[in-house]
């Protein structure tokens, strides 16, 4: 990766920005956001995928792993070139709230709303629009045209996944192809035409960050859902059986997060065919991702040197095994042809020399989270998440998207833990509830180039605004942030306390 410059940023998902329609998106008050980060002096805003959410409303389930997601386009920005009315929007999201997302809502209303749009783009849209559209098509056409034609077969199917589909249309079979994009044309030109309003809008919000000193840390998920284009397009690359449903699933083994284990469900990669073929697909992927960010942390790195497998009928992850990654083939394809790439890697949970060899090996900055350092896994001073003991190359957070806030695992740890943080602070007397911000600090002025703080962790929120818990499947990714929030004074704080420490 390209050497930081030490600097600091803030973790917020869009979906968690203030907004008219009940989710976060590339609205005024994003562009909003942008300025407030400049304001703060912040040199990067990180992000979660924006690819479309799938079950359970994770990012990380995603229908498509280089599709945007269609709640986050501005509808306010199609009023406004005449393709959708204020007051249709409006009516629509008439009983959003302001605080939680309601994907339900989200998923009853959008699309009707962008089918609507669609439309009146066909009867409206200017000839220099017409033919952006055209051209992203083109340009795109690596992964749209499969998208999209999955999409309109989900629809057509009355969103039954892939492996209840007739066969013909699963295996691709060229006359059932044929017949289906003729007779879905214009559903598959309306997924196109989202997609073509969805980058348009996002290129606009970045370039706006960009140009006021702010660099966009997306986020790569290692894994595709079962159900998504990429298994249908691509069913060579993954451990499927001939139904087209995994054999293996993906997941993570027993650990402080969960006693039995995570089981994300995700098809795992059958590794042969895709070095058979270059990595041509993860390489088309990387490439995407590279034109949509900054920078890439790319989500559980581990898995590339070796990944957890669990039986796809199995209830939950206490059966898994590990069986050998990929390991450096695909980073050095990546190197020899896109050269050197920014990219973060995640390298956090059950770690192995095989692991920190590869990160060794490639040279990304790996992570450091502080709500880590006093779990008491490692003996006093030897746990390498202690912020004293950070490398320079590294990227420093207080908790990820998966972790409670700072004050809500404050008052959650045992009292040996608390004890422990107190005693590394020298501050037996702050109550705990306001422990956050010297933990802040503590983060801010370790040796880690890059320190990424949640935003919730600068306001000192409780768990109410925690993004999402490991191992459930309800309640996560809802938190939105107040529209009032996000003041002078709250930018000119934070701009001191990271300033203070030369970020």
């Amino acid at each position: 990766m390209h050497k930081l410059q030490r600097s600091a940023g803030v973790l917020l998902p869009v979906s968690a920005l203030p907004s008219r329609y009940g989710i976060g998106c590339f609205s005024k008050e994003a562009y909003a956001f942008v300025d407030f980060l400049a304001a703060a002096g912040q040199r990067y805003w990180q992000i979660l995928p924006l690819c479309p959410t799938g079950y359970g409303d994770s990012p990380y389930q995603s229908v498509s792993s280089f599709a945007g997601n269609p709640y986050f386009i501005d509808l306010d920005a199609l009023v406004a070139q005449g393709w959708l009315t204020a007051a249709e929007c409006s009516r629509a999201f008439s009983s959003a709230s302001e605080t939680q997302i309601d994907y339900a809502l989200q998923y009853r209303a959008r699309l009707p709303l962008l089918r609507r749009a669609y439309v009146r783009f066909g009867k409206r849209a200017t000839a220099a629009q017409r033919s952006a559209y055209t051209a992203f098509l083109q340009r795109e056409s690596h992964w749209i045209d499969d998208y999209a034609h999955f999409m309109a077969l989900k629809d057509a199917h009355n969103g039954a996944p892939l492996p209840h589909w007739e066969r013909a249309l699963q295996s691709r079979e060229g006359r059932a192809m044929k017949k289906s994009k003729e007779a879905l044309a214009d559903d598959i030109a309306f997924y196109g035409f989202v997609q073509y309003v969805f980058f348009e809008q996002w290129t606009a919000l970045r370039h706006y960050a960009n140009a006021r000193g702010v660099a966009i840390i997306g986020d790569l998920p290692i894994y595709v859902a079962a159900d998504s284009a990429d298994v249908w397009a691509h069913p060579q690359l993954f451990q499927l059986d001939d139904a087209y449903r995994p054999t293996a699933v993906a997941g993570c083994p027993p650990d402080g997060f969960s006693a039995k284990g995570q089981r994300w469900g995700n098809p795992l990669y059958f590794w042969p065919a895709h070095e058979e073929e270059g990595f041509r697909w993860w390489l088309s992927r990387l490439r995407h991702c590279f034109a949509m960010y900054d920078v890439v942390r790319i989500d559980h790195f581990r898995g590339f040197a070796s990944y957890y497998s669990i039986p796809a009928d199995a209830a939950d992850a206490t059966v898994g095994h590990w069986e050998r990654g990929v390991g450096k083939a695909l980073f050095a394809r990546m190197a020899a042809v896109m050269g050197e790439c920014p990219i973060i890697a995640e390298d956090l949970g059950y770690m192995t020399e095989e692991v920190r060899e590869l990160l060794r090996y490639c040279g990304f900055p790996g992570m450091k989270v502080l709500q880590f350092a006093f779990d008491g896994r490692d003996e006093g001073s030897k746990n390498d998440h202690l912020p004293h003991l950070y490398p320079e190359h590294c990227v420093a957070y207080t908790g990820t998207h998966d972790n409670q806030t700072l004050r809500g695992w404050l008052g959650t740890i045992s009292d040996a833990e608390r004890y422990a943080v107190r005693s590394y602070l020298c501050d037996f007397n702050t109550p705990t509830p306001q422990l956050t911000r010297p933990l802040v600090a503590l983060l801010l002025r370790s040796a880690a180039r890059l320190c990424i703080v949640p935003l919730q962790d600068y306001l000192n929120y409780d768990d109410a605004a925690r993004i999402n818990t490991p191992s459930t499947e309800q309640g996560n990714w809802m938190w939105r942030v107040g529209k009032d929030v996000l003041s002078a004074a709250l930018a000119a704080d934070i701009r001191r306390m990271t300033g203070a420490y030369g970020r």
